[in-house]
């Protein structure tokens, strides 16, 4: 796909629940093409974060800017053609199957009914997705594994610049989670900025390029930018007493209260 020059970033942005504050102040400049990661606690902010982002919810203060332009300026259609959104969580009502879900991720830019080219980039995108033999089946009657991975064929679909995607892999085995998470990695580096919340810092650690860790609603910094998988700086982030194993240059992160 080549390189990708759109470029997102964050200026002051606050927002709070009622009189609790969520995010405080946030400013990060997202880099192109990478494969970025946020990390950090339950209720640190991470998935608010990421709908503020998408354009869903609206920030109580700052902005999300997309090439120097306010989010909240775009229409439907112009932030369709820019960002692709995953979320946690996703309910299916009708029985469509697994191709008619993909093609919903495209309404914006479906007119009357899909073309032949609408139904060459879904199945492209299932078959990205690793889930070609499911094309045909009732959405409904998928595990949530299987129903993770047609989400995320819905959303390739769109054909974003931008890939925003919550947990990814939450309902995954673990060999696709690695499915998952290898395909993530080739997508940015085919252009694609994608930036995903995760709660397994191994897996970020493993895969990742860029890292953002939010702690009680703001970016929080080790003391300097070679010390992000230091253990001082880990404990810190998750509040809990981590050491690290250093593998083949991978970091294990591994809590210290194991029993022995």
């Amino acid at each position: 796909m080549g390189i990708n020059n759109t470029n997102l970033s964050i200026r002051d942005l606050s927002f709070n629940y009622g009189e609790k504050s969520i995010l405080k102040s946030i400013n990060y400049d997202f880099k192109p093409n990478k494969l970025t990661f946020i990390l950090g606690r339950n209720g640190s902010g991470k998935s608010t974060l990421l709908r503020i982002m998408a354009g869903l919810v609206k920030p109580n203060n700052g902005q999300v800017l997309i090439n120097s332009k306010n989010i909240s300026d775009f229409s439907l259609k112009e932030r369709a053609s820019v960002l692709g959104f995953m979320s946690q969580h996703h309910t299916a009502i009708f029985p469509f199957t697994v191709l008619d879900v993909v093609l919903t991720g495209m309404v914006s830019t479906i007119k009357i009914a899909p073309s032949k080219q609408d139904y060459d980039l879904a199945a492209k995108a299932i078959e990205r997705a690793g889930i070609a033999h499911l094309t045909e089946r009732i959405y409904t009657e998928l595990s949530g594994g299987e129903q993770q991975l047609v989400m995320i064929a819905r959303v390739l679909a769109q054909q974003p610049k931008i890939l925003l995607l919550d947990e990814p892999t939450s309902s995954l085995d673990f060999c696709n989670q690695i499915h998952v998470l290898t395909l993530l990695k080739k997508l940015s580096a085919e252009g694609i900025t994608v930036i995903c919340v995760l709660h397994d810092p191994n897996a970020a650690f493993q895969f990742g390029d860029e890292f953002v860790f939010l702690k009680d609603g703001a970016v929080f910094y080790p003391d300097n930018d070679s010390n992000i998988k230091s253990p001082n700086f880990l404990s810190s982030v998750f509040m809990m007493p981590l050491d690290i194993i250093s593998i083949k240059d991978r970091t294990i992160i591994y809590s210290k209260d194991l029993p022995e």
